[in-house]
């Protein structure tokens, strides 16, 4: 399949698992597509889906039934080598908990998947990549030294380093305070407008509901508003 006008695609998309009182379906019979460069808001309440429908989406999880396509490729069969291929330089992830590398400093947090990309500048970029989200006297900080704020600010130079085609946030503000949510909010949009990069949302807050360019409404498993 060959790329069109959308990043991703799900049609009649169905995730379901196993619990000690029987199947339990987590996901019913989702279908939407994403375009490329557009800003995409997930909500939804807490277990209602919604952080299961990003990782589909990002390749990180596989569906029980349906197709999920990503820049053209469909996940759907493709194993977990075969689809880190598809995301590899293309896919940007930014989390509510940061994820980075402890006992690291925000240049070298930032300069991982440039190495895993095999480029050979990676220190130089890393350093270019901070100072676009405003670390330029951070870059050699331990992250574990860093407020909440300015760690959530390495994650989005690392996720936008190797210049994605689209930027998956679980709850990018959600362990920030509200001025240094509005902040990162404002920071993703910014470099989203720079570089075209799509986003794909999930949240609750309301301010970064209102910065997409698209509400993606999820209750119990299944989408009320595409």
């Amino acid at each position: 399949m060959t790329e069109d006008n959308f990043c991703s695609e799900l049609n009649q998309v169905c995730k379901t698992v196993d619990t000690p009182n029987g199947k339990l379906d987590i996901l019913d019979n989702i279908s939407l597509d994403v375009k490329y460069q557009e800003a995409v808001v997930i909500k939804g309440a807490s277990g209602s889906g919604k952080t299961t429908l990003l990782g589909l989406m990002a390749g990180l999880d596989q569906a029980s039934s349906g197709d999920v396509i990503l820049f053209g490729h469909n996940l759907t069969d493709a194993n977990e080598e075969q689809r880190s291929s598809i995301r590899a330089g293309r896919v940007g992830f930014v989390f509510q908990s940061f994820h980075l590398v402890q006992g690291a400093t925000a240049a070298q947090n930032v300069m991982l998947p440039l190495e895993l990309a095999g480029v050979d500048d990676a220190h130089q970029l890393a350093i270019a990549s901070l100072q676009q989200v405003g670390l330029d006297a951070k870059t050699d900080t331990l992250v574990e030294h860093l407020s909440g704020g300015e760690q959530q600010r390495v994650a989005i130079a690392r996720a936008y380093a190797t210049s994605p085609k689209v930027l998956f946030a679980d709850e990018p503000t959600g362990n920030l305070d509200a001025v240094t949510g509005r902040q990162i909010t404002d920071l993703m949009f910014h470099l989203r407008d720079q570089s075209g990069t799509t986003l794909v949302l999930v949240t609750h807050e309301e301010e970064l509901l209102e910065r997409g360019d698209r509400q993606i409404l999820i209750e119990s498993g299944k989408l009320l508003a595409n």
